[in-house]
C-alpha cells in the first residue's frame, strides 16, 4: 500500500482508522450519507495499515509510530462501532446494510422508499422472473406488502421464482438494471449479492396477512409440491406443536385418526409425545405407545409425510380462525 497512490476515498479511509473509532464517528456526522457509504466501503476492506502509510497519513503523530509495526484492525466491525457512536440509530442500521449489500444509490434502494403500490403498477408488466429477481433484493416486509397488490396468480408465480434463487451474477445484475432504467432511470450496482431462496420466502410469508400464505403455497404446489412442501416445512414443523397451547392441540387432533398419529409420533420428540398424550386420552394415549414400542422400521419420508398433513391440519385450522399457532410471524398473539 503507497500512501500517495491511493485515491481520495482511500486517503480518507486510512486516516480514519488511524484516528480510532471515537474520531471517525465524529467525523461521520459531519459528512453526508452518501459520503459515510464511500469512505465506509474502503475502510471495510482494509486489514492492516503499514506504519509508514499510517505516518504519512497522520503526519503530526509520525514521531509515535515511528516505531509502529502498523495497525492491524477488523474493518467490518471498526466501521460497525464507529456509525454506532454517531448516535442516530436508523441511519447507522440503513448505512450498514448499504455498505455491506453495495445496494446504496441505486434502482434497488430506490424501489425499497416507494410505496408498494407504486412499485407493483410500476413492475406488474414485468417478466415474474425479472419481478422474483427484484423482490427478492428488498426487505421481506416491503416485498410482502408489493406483493399483496399483485394479482393472486402472478403472487404464487413469483414466490415459486424468489425460492429457486440462489446468487444473483452481474450479467443478471445487468438484466435487472435494464428492466429498472426503463422504468425509474437508475444504475444498479454489479456486485454479486446473495438473495431470494427458500428462506427468503419463509420470511416474506411469514410478514404476509393471514391466509395469504396458504393461497399462495396452493398455487405454488400446482407447480412444484417439493418446493411447497419445503417451504411448509420450514414455516410450521410438527415439533413446533409442542407451542400449541392444549385447547387448540385437542382441536387438531379431532381431525388426526389413530393409525395417522402413530405413525407420525415414530420421530417425535419426547416432549412433544407428552403434550398429546396429556390431549388425548388415557387409553388412547397407551395404546398409541404400545404400537410404537413394537413397530418395525420405517421410511422416514413416510413419517415426515405423515407429520406434514396434520401440520396443514394445524394451519387450515388457523386460517379459518379456529386456533392461533403460536410462533407465525407475530401476527397474532394469544393475550
Amino acid at each position: 500500500m503507497q500512501f500517495s497512490k491511493l485515491s481520495g476515498p482511500e486517503k480518507a479511509a486510512v486516516f480514519l482508522l488511524c484516528l480510532g473509532e471515537e474520531a471517525s464517528a465524529k467525523v461521520f456526522e459531519e459528512l453526508s450519507d452518501s459520503e459515510v457509504r464511500m469512505i465506509s466501503r474502503n475502510m471495510m476492506a482494509i486489514d492492516h495499515i503499514p506504519a509508514d502509510v499510517a505516518n504519512e497519513a497522520l503526519s503530526s503523530f509520525t514521531k509515535n509510530l515511528q516505531d509502529s509495526n502498523g495497525i492491524f484492525v477488523k474493518g467490518t466491525e471498526f466501521v460497525r462501532k464507529a456509525l454506532a457512536a454517531s448516535g442516530d440509530r436508523q441511519r447507522v442500521e440503513a448505512l450498514m446494510d448499504q455498505v455491506i449489500s453495495g445496494t446504496e444509490s441505486s434502482s434497488l434502494e430506490t424501489i425499497s422508499m416507494m410505496q408498494p403500490r407504486m412499485v407493483a403498477s410500476l413492475l406488474e408488466s414485468e417478466h415474474p422472473q425479472t419481478l422474483a429477481l427484484i423482490l427478492s433484493t428488498q426487505k421481506s416486509e416491503h416485498t410482502g406488502r408489493i406483493l399483496s397488490h399483485l394479482p393472486e396468480e402472478l403472487k404464487a408465480d413469483v414466490m415459486y421464482r424468489i425460492a429457486k434463487i440462489d446468487k444473483v451474477s452481474p450479467e443478471v445484475i445487468n438484466q435487472i438494471e435494464d428492466a429498472l432504467q426503463r422504468e425509474i432511470g437508475v444504475v444498479v450496482n454489479k456486485e454479486q449479492q446473495k438473495v431470494g431462496g427458500i428462506d427468503k420466502v419463509v420470511e416474506i410469508l411469514s410478514r404476509m396477512d393471514k391466509g395469504v400464505d396458504r393461497n399462495i403455497l396452493i398455487r405454488m404446489e400446482e407447480t412444484d409440491q417439493e418446493m411447497a412442501e419445503a417451504i411448509r416445512k420450514k414455516m410450521f414443523t410438527f415439533e413446533d406443536l409442542t407451542t400449541v397451547d392444549n385447547s387448540s392441540m385437542q382441536t387438531i387432533l379431532k381431525e388426526v385418526n389413530t393409525d395417522s398419529l402413530t405413525l407420525a409420533l415414530k420421530t417425535a420428540s419426547d416432549e412433544l409425545k407428552t403434550k398429546i398424550f396429556n390431549n388425548i386420552s388415557q387409553r388412547a394415549a397407551d395404546m398409541i405407545q404400545e404400537d410404537l414400542d413394537v413397530m418395525g422400521p420405517t421410511r422416514l419420508s413416510e413419517v415426515e409425510a405423515v407429520q406434514q398433513e396434520i401440520v396443514k391440519i394445524a394451519l387450515r385450522l388457523e386460517d379459518e380462525g379456529t386456533l392461533v399457532l403460536p410462533g407465525r410471524g407475530g401476527r397474532d398473539v394469544l393475550v
